[in-house]
This record gives C-alpha cells, sequence and structure tokens, in this order.
C-alpha cells in the first residue's frame, strides 16, 4: 500500500511539473498539492500522540513552507539549465552547479534545524521517522525528475547516432 500511493504522488507530481516550468504560479500550484498530498502521506505514516498533535502539525506546516520555498528555487535552477542547456558555456555550467550545491545545503540546513524542533515535540525517534519518511519521497521525486532531464551533451550525442 505505501508503495503504491507513493508511486502514485510521484507520478501525480512528475505529470504536474511538465506543465509547471513557466512561472512562479504553476510552480505554487503544484507544491500546494505535493505538500497536501504529502501531508496526507505523513499523517498515515506518523502516529502523534494526541496531546501533541497540534504542535507538530503547527511546526510541520512552518516546516513544508520553507522547504517549498527552498524547492521554488531548485525548480528555478533546473528550468534554467533547461534554458541554456543547448548553449552550456563553462561559466553557465558552473553557476548551475554551485546553484544546486547550494540548494542542497539550504535544504539539509533546514532539515537539521527542524528536526532538532521536531525532537522537542515528539522525540528523536519520531522526529527521525518523519524524516527517514521525507528522504524517502524526495530521493523519489528527485530520481524521477532525473529522469526527465537530459545529461550534459546527451542530446548531441542522440544525435549523432
Amino acid at each position: 500500500m505505501k508503495h503504491l500511493l507513493i508511486a502514485s504522488f510521484c507520478l501525480f507530481l512528475l505529470n504536474a511539473s511538465s506543465f509547471a516550468q513557466s512561472d512562479k504560479e504553476d510552480i505554487d500550484l503544484i507544491q500546494s498539492a505535493y505538500g497536501k498530498d504529502k501531508k496526507a502521506l505523513v499523517s498515515g505514516y506518523m502516529l502523534v500522540q494526541p496531546k501533541d498533535s497540534a504542535a507538530f502539525w503547527k511546526l510541520y506546516d512552518e516546516y513544508e513552507d520553507s522547504r517549498k520555498a527552498i524547492g521554488r528555487e531548485r525548480i528555478v535552477i533546473i528550468k534554467d539549465y533547461a534554458t541554456n542547456y543547448d548553449k552550456l558555456t563553462n561559466a553557465k555550467a558552473t553557476q548551475l552547479a554551485n546553484g544546486i550545491f547550494t540548494n542542497d545545503a539550504k535544504l539539509n540546513n533546514l532539515q537539521k534545524t527542524y528536526f532538532a524542533k521536531f525532537s522537542t515535540i515528539v522525540g528523536g525517534r519520531s522526529s527521525a521517522k518523519l524524516f527517514q519518511v521525507e528522504a524517502y519521497l524526495q530521493n523519489m521525486v528527485r530520481s524521477k525528475l532525473m529522469d526527465h532531464i537530459p545529461f550534459i551533451d546527451e542530446l548531441e550525442k542522440a544525435k549523432k547516432n
């Protein structure tokens, strides 16, 4: 059941993302849908005690708002790569790579900060459980997305063959 839900979620996100590469409103729409679907998955996975529920979900929404902002930055970088793919210079490739490194660092720092905050509400074990599912979903989405992004020079090599 877990795999079916997550697979459906990823397919939805990937289908939606193909339409959302044009502007901020489309990105917000996708992330809004992603957040709602993701929250339902997290809710089914996490067993938060009733006494901790209000504080947990308030903090979760705060975390998601920050995570989505970082996700929007990543989408802009990917869009920039797509826009410049056919004329990618060394300087632009370096800029894009550094943008991804910075984006990854922001996400890691955010997760480290919120792990500590969640731990004060639900304990270290449940906080680790939350970020374990977070990593699982993040890796699935990134993997599926990477299936649709050509490697540098991949298209040129295909044209020659």
